[in-house]
């Protein structure tokens, strides 16, 4: 490969299409495939190649770069079309999908003869919109320089973190640590209401000490208002939460089984594409309310 590579990209969602603005930023020919094609047009605006099919995209690239939404499809979209990547191509595998799905897609790419690197990212949206994602990678040291001008331009660091599925298994613990804190945040905010409290004392009380974490501020905040603009939605931690729990072995992982509760009471009541934050509801669910007040009323009528 001379020159600058040529990266297609799969998957142009709220995470993948960023990602490809700024491949284009770093001045990487990037061609790029999404299912609903009018959310990959900014691309376009600034220069990229749009495509119709994924075949088109892959055909010639140095790095095709998958963004999908789990495992099954992002094997639904590539899997056809191994057969047109180029002798010298590496399938850069970023999305979310866990270690199962990992070493089936790395099971495809060894059949047909492709390099396959294993690279999930940390961040959401306005790191991906930033170009400071963490990048998780893994695989075969062979194939890390092919990478290392996506990662440059996608993130603010790499680890590389080993062979071929440890990308995925260090982004599920971290996913674990991000679910729970999100619902412990969730929680003391309520909590803090329950108590009569402005909840915001809780953000200005952990605010510059040992128990800070910028985190809890802006997904605090957003429970606080009640406004849920998106930067990782409801359905897709959901799915990070199953792919975690798939994984607990003998840990018990109270933490994330909770958050997952929240999380689906949320999309039960029609948050499923809000962002995350949107768990708090499950949190203070009308139906718990309800529950609550019944409680109390019997508890009143025994006296």
């Amino acid at each position: 490969m001379t020159g600058k590579p040529v990266v297609a990209v799969l998957g142009t969602g709220t995470m993948g299409l960023p990602m490809a603005l700024n491949l284009l930023e770093a001045g990487l020919p990037v061609r790029a495939w999404n299912r609903t094609v009018g959310r990959a047009q900014p691309l376009a605006e600034l220069g990229g190649d749009l495509v119709t099919e994924p075949r088109a995209a892959v055909g010639g690239a140095d790095v095709v770069v998958t963004m999908l939404a789990d495992g099954p499809a992002t094997r639904e979209t590539v899997e056809p079309v191994l057969d047109s990547f180029g002798p010298a191509a590496v399938w850069l595998q970023m999305g979310t999908i866990g270690p199962a799905w990992t070493e089936t897609l790395a099971g495809l790419a060894a059949s047909a003869g492709v390099d396959f690197a294993d690279a999930p990212v940390l961040g959401t949206r306005k790191p991906a919109e930033d170009g400071t994602l963490v990048v998780l990678g893994s695989g075969p040291a062979h194939v890390r320089g092919r990478c290392e001008p996506v990662f440059d331009a996608v993130g603010s660091r790499t680890l590389w973190v080993g062979d071929t599925g440890a990308g995925s298994r260090l982004k599920l613990v971290a996913n674990a640590w991000v679910l729970a804190l999100t619902n412990a945040t969730a929680e003391s905010v309520a909590l803090a209401r329950e108590l009569g409290l402005d909840p915001e004392l809780f953000l200005e009380a952990i605010g510059g000490g040992p128990l800070d974490a910028g985190y809890a501020h802006v997904k605090g905040e957003a429970m606080i208002t009640g406004q849920f603009p998106l930067s990782f939605a409801v359905r897709h931690a959901l799915k990070d939460a199953d792919l975690v729990l798939a994984e607990e072995g003998d840990a018990d992982l109270a933490g994330v089984r909770a958050a997952r509760r929240h999380l689906a009471a949320a999309a039960e009541a029609g948050h499923a594409d809000d962002d995350m934050a949107a768990l708090y509801r499950g949190v203070v669910s009308r139906d718990r309310a309800d529950a609550r007040q019944g409680r109390t009323a019997g508890a009143d009528d025994a006296r």
